[in-house]
């Protein structure tokens, strides 16, 4: 298994499901996969590390604080589209949940979608130019 230098890591409720998703609606591929608890997925020079909230690897353990990981919040990769309302409509039509509206901006539009654990993923489309 090669690793790239810089990785996204997404806490996950349910590793499978999030595979699916992932490999599913958004062009992702499975790198490697232990079970319930981790799967390295790529596309492109992204490589997206799912990890359990619970489970033996690292990235599920709790902090010193007491602090578990959990999905969900803000932060977000960004994938790139060419067609940002064929892929919205496409997406919703599987039954993907779209959090907002299209938004737009100086360098284009775009909409948040979440997989199934409420992580964020930004479906961007750049202004022409």
């Amino acid at each position: 298994m090669k690793l790239n230098p810089i990785m996204v890591r997404y806490i996950v409720s349910d590793v499978d499901a999030a595979v699916d998703f992932y490999t599913r609606h958004l062009g992702f591929e499975v790198d490697a996969q232990s079970g319930p608890h981790f799967a390295l997925l790529a596309r492109e020079n992204l490589q997206l590390v799912l990890s359990p909230t619970q489970g033996p690897g690292g990235g599920s353990q709790p902090m010193p604080d007491g602090r578990k990981p959990e999905p969900g919040g803000w932060n977000r990769m960004i994938v790139k589209t060419a067609d940002l309302e064929a892929d919205r409509g496409r997406l919703q039509k599987a039954g993907v949940k779209v959090r907002n509206d299209v938004v737009a901006g100086p360098g284009g539009r775009q909409v948040l979608l979440e997989d199934p654990s409420g992580n964020l993923v930004e479906l961007f489309e750049p202004a022409d130019g």
